[in-house]
């Protein structure tokens, strides 16, 4: 419905433009004759009327018939081209008469006359192949249905356009806030750089400096450093002389020196139990038995990897008489039934069953 009344209002539209542009047409048509036949009828007398008569009269079928071409200027070419001429001749008569006539005879209707003629004819050619033709309501319709289509693609268009614009304008703003940041950061990574090195130079020439002067004596180098297995947290002996010597004649430290060694033998032993502890542990871990522990009572399985450990552990392999001694010493639990059946068993996996079996006797003698 609001196409068909659009389209309503486009053909009053045109069929008013129409109608003004008759009107005027015939404003200027009857003014025309008014002046040509003031001008003529002195010289022709009654034939002035109907000579201006025929010429304004075809001049305004002239231009009517263009508007009934339907602006179809291949078809109305010779009409436009007949209205052209009579529009000359209609504007020729005034000013002629206006160019040849007394100065004290001026008329304004004279220079009014062939201005409106031309203007007018202008209007019509101007006008007309802005207009179109004339169509079908149906057709009119279909045109307006696409003309508004392209018009909402065209706002879409434009819409989209100013959007992406603002968009861009924003994403530059932010990218010059970016880039300004991260100038600044690196700026102030350069003079951090910049202080260190000055002052890493500065100090390296103090260094070198102070090691070029004061040279280390030999003793400061053979000071040896603490291993990280061996060391504990022990203060060092102070340097003495002769007269710290006791009445007796011997160093009063002599029990200091040997503590110091005693200690370290410690130390060595601790680190050994450490390390068999450690191969006990992938021992059963290889077996796939729980790890062995001292104090508790052990599975078969445990008390073969136990022994198996005790046996191999040094080199030559242990006896017998050794490996349970060395088991009762870690605190292992077990009857001396079941180590010596789990020894006859480890010794049978060897081969070698009938020669261990005679040394506890021969240890017992």
């Amino acid at each position: 419905m609001n196409s068909i009344k659009n389209l309503g209002a486009k053909a009053s539209a045109r069929g008013m433009v129409l109608t003004v542009l008759g009107v005027i047409t015939l404003g200027v048509a009857v003014l025309s004759v008014g002046v040509s036949y003031h001008i003529l009828e002195p010289r022709f007398g009654a034939w002035a009327v109907p000579t201006v008569a025929a010429l304004d009269a075809l001049w305004v079928v002239f231009q009517a018939t263009e508007i009934l071409a339907r602006n179809n200027r291949l078809r109305a070419q010779r009409v436009m081209y007949a209205g052209l001429a009579l529009t000359l001749i209609n504007a020729a008569i005034p000013t002629a008469d206006l160019i040849v006539s007394e100065p004290n005879s001026f008329d304004l209707a004279m220079v009014l006359t062939p201005v409106a003629i031309i203007a007018t004819k202008g209007a019509w050619w101007l006008t007309l192949p802005a207009l179109g033709r004339k169509v079908s309501e149906q057709t009119s319709q279909a045109i307006a249905e696409r003309r508004q289509e392209v018009a909402d693609k065209l706002e879409t268009m434009e819409a989209d356009a100013a959007h992406r614009i603002e968009l861009l304008e924003m994403a530059t703003a932010l990218e010059e806030r970016v880039a300004k940041a991260e100038t600044e950061y690196r700026k102030s990574v350069l003079a951090a750089q910049e202080s260190m090195t000055r002052d890493l130079h500065q100090q390296a020439e103090a260094t070198q400096k102070a090691v070029t002067e004061l040279v280390l004596p030999a003793s400061v180098a053979a000071i040896a450093l603490p291993d990280l297995d061996t060391w504990t947290p022990t203060a060092p002996t102070l340097p003495t002389t002769r007269a710290a010597l006791t009445p007796s004649g011997t160093d009063s430290h002599a029990g200091q020196d040997a503590a110091p060694s005693h200690r370290h033998g410690s130390r060595h032993g601790g680190r050994d139990a450490e390390r068999d502890a450690a191969a006990l542990a992938d021992l059963a871990s290889v077996t796939g038995v729980p790890t062995p522990e001292p104090g508790e009572p052990l599975t078969d399985e445990q008390l073969d990897v136990v022994l198996r450990h005790l046996r191999y552990r040094d080199d030559p392999p242990m006896s017998y008489r050794q490996a349970v001694a060395a088991f009762r010493r870690a605190e292992f639990v077990g009857s001396e039934k079941r180590v010596r059946h789990a020894w006859a068993a480890l010794m049978t996996k060897e081969g070698t069953a009938e020669a261990e079996e005679d040394e506890p006797e021969d240890a017992d003698a």
